[in-house]
């Protein structure tokens, strides 16, 4: 939108992301799925996660009003913010279709706008498989847009797979009464990434332009076992096992990236 509107009121339109992050890990015996998922725990309590919500809210350009925050047992954390929008000096939203910034803090309340996050590390004895599942909610409405937060957020997790949601719903309307259900371009969420991200991860779209719902499906390129495998070094493994570990990795990875279990 080359030009810029000017709106009969409030800007009502509503600006969602959603955002899934996912941690995959081999721990093989009970003991090393103990240790990884109180390692998770302690790397993404409430505290944490407060802060990384904490930042995100300050790079959206919005105020924090109240903060709720909650460790659980035996696992996961989740917090909440209510947030209220700052003033925009020259009126001015940063929509450009372009990334956000990096990392140098989780439900965040906007004024009537919100940021969440919870958090799901999960095991099973079967495969060795574990996986830490990560869920954020920007939902913000008038000038700031959630889309700036999204490189920050992906650079504060260790992300092997993620899937992202963008969704504006509602309509705003200028000042002649005409109806505006999008204020800004976008083509695709891949552009608010950087470049090292956009080649660090094997990336799918899925969107539907006529209805201003926009998804992309992220999976990790780089696989080294070593950064995978809890309690162990790969180079101790007998390479027959190393590659049954490293199969059952790519296939937990391959299943959560394309949403259907592999046969």
């Amino acid at each position: 939108m080359e030009t810029k509107l000017q709106l009969h009121g409030f800007n009502n339109l509503t600006k969602s992301l959603s955002f899934n992050i996912y941690d995959i890990c081999y721990a093989q015996t009970e003991e090393q799925r103990k240790a990884y998922i109180d390692y998770i725990d302690e790397m993404y309590n409430a505290e944490r996660l407060t802060q990384i919500l904490t930042d995100v809210v300050k790079i959206i350009g919005a105020n924090i009003l109240n903060i709720a925050r909650q460790d659980y047992e035996p696992h996961g954390a989740s917090v909440t913010m209510l947030i209220a929008e700052h003033e925009v000096s020259d009126g001015k939203a940063d929509n450009e279709e372009s990334p956000g910034p990096l990392p140098d803090t989780i439900v965040a309340h906007l004024d009537k706008s919100h940021v969440t996050v919870h958090t799901y590390p999960e095991s099973h004895p079967h495969d060795g498989v574990s996986t830490f599942r990560a869920d954020i909610d920007v939902s913000t409405c008038g000038l700031i847009s959630p889309l700036k937060a999204l490189n920050y957020l992906i650079h504060s997790f260790d992300s092997d797979v993620v899937t992202v949601d963008y969704r504006v719903r509602g309509f705003t309307r200028d000042v002649d009464g005409t109806k505006h259900y999008i204020d800004h371009d976008i083509n695709s969420i891949q552009n608010y990434l950087t470049e090292d991200t956009q080649n660090a991860y094997q990336m799918i779209d899925v969107n539907v332009y006529q209805e201003n719902l926009f998804h992309t499906k992220m999976m990790l390129k780089d696989f080294k076992l070593d950064n995978y495998v809890f309690g162990v070094n790969a180079s101790d493994l007998d390479p027959r096992e190393a590659q049954s570990i490293e199969d059952r990795l790519r296939r937990e990875m391959l299943e959560i990236f394309y949403s259907r279990n592999v046969t």
